[in-house]
């Protein structure tokens, strides 16, 4: 578990954009997961789409168990052998599925999307081929992320935390749900094919970053996506985002200023919730039946700045560990640093209109920016 205090200013942004309105002249670029069920493909999906989204990459995560369940209802309202991939008419109707969502998403990606994930199982050579071809028949390059594993243990995990909490099972009996996922895994068992076509661009992780193989990945933000997933953590955290606290100056940002006596108050305050929350949360996970031998030992990063190192103090003198990043200090706003809006408005009105017109990628004057 780890604690993250941010400032006021801090988000990606970018030094430039292509007349397309993309990225990094990428193009139109599809993700495809493959693997079978409880691989953690649905959390490197989500994971991913909110980094790239962070980077300002328009990405949409298209999932087909969601047009699943829309079509055809929960796990419950399903036939017992829907998953079966003797069952052609079952086969048929998942593939009709699929297709409807690989059709919207590159509708989205004609119309001004950048990345576009594609959430599903994808455990047949014949498909993936299909799909390939489909894509770059639409100039959209396809990278193919395998997620595999093999631990009982950690499947068991995802299954237990994930998977049965999911729209499928809400009303379910704990046990009766791990029970009917376990059978869908085995339903795809004997059909997996792994990836080995070489002239694919894929990335394969292993047993949850245990391992990763990376093949024919070519460009910037292909190669950011990657680096992603090689610090990918796949088991569950719980991460806490805490604002700083006032300080005696709240204008001017470079005047690293001190805590102001509210400021060391919120501080006191913040230490004695967060403790008591997670001892709240330990309890409930131990009346769940989940006990608390993997509980993580809270960890607590801020920048090198006075306001964020004396809003974290609390915790260290009761032994907690402070690691101070230099990467994560506020941006320097530049010019505007300690004006009001109506002194930026007044003194650089055609700087204003820009931000206001493109609220993430504007920066004023000598400010920094994350790319």
């Amino acid at each position: 578990m780890s604690l993250i205090f941010h400032g006021k200013n801090t988000m990606a942004a970018q030094l430039y954009k292509t007349e397309s309105g993309r990225l990094f002249h990428a193009g139109k670029i599809a993700i495809i997961t493959v693997g079978l069920p409880a691989r953690g493909k649905t959390h490197i999906s989500r994971s991913l789409c909110r980094y790239l989204r962070w980077l300002g990459v328009p990405t949409k995560v298209f999932s087909v168990g969601n047009y699943r369940r829309k079509a055809m209802g929960t796990a419950g309202k399903l036939p017992q052998n829907f998953f079966d991939f003797e069952n052609q008419e079952a086969a048929q109707s998942r593939r009709k599925i699929a297709k409807e969502c690989l059709k919207d998403m590159i509708s989205w990606l004609e119309a001004g999307g950048q990345v576009g994930i594609f959430d599903a199982s994808n455990t047949t050579e014949e498909r993936r081929k299909e799909m390939y071809n489909t894509l770059i028949s639409e100039d959209i390059h396809p990278v193919f992320i395998e997620s595999m594993c093999d631990k009982q243990d950690i499947i068991e995990a995802n299954i237990r935390s994930v998977k049965i909490t999911s729209p499928d099972y809400i009303g379910w009996d704990r046990e009766a749900a791990v029970k009917d996922y376990w059978k869908r895994i085995n339903n795809h068992l004997g059909h997996y094919q792994t990836i080995v076509d070489t002239s694919l661009s894929f990335v394969k992780m292993i047993n949850a970053g245990e391992r990763i193989i990376v093949n024919n990945v070519k460009g910037y933000l292909q190669s950011r996506i990657v680096f992603y997933l090689m610090n990918l953590h796949i088991s569950p955290r719980i991460i806490y985002f805490a604002q700083t606290g006032e300080t005696l100056n709240e204008k001017v940002q470079k005047a690293d200023a001190e805590l102001s006596p509210d400021g060391i108050r919120y501080a006191n305050n913040l230490k004695n919730f967060l403790l008591n929350l997670r001892e709240k949360e330990k309890k409930q996970r131990i009346e769940e039946g989940w006990g608390d031998e993997d509980e993580r030992t809270l960890t607590i990063w801020t920048s090198a700045r006075r306001r964020s190192y004396q809003t974290a103090k609390p915790f260290e003198d009761e032994g907690y560990i402070i690691e101070q990043r230099t990467s994560m200090a506020e941006l320097n706003l530049g010019v505007v640093d300690g004006l009001t809006i109506d002194e930026i408005k007044a003194r650089f009105p055609e700087e204003y209109e820009r931000q206001q017109q493109d609220l993430y990628h504007h920066r004023y004057p000598r400010a920094e920016v994350i790319c």
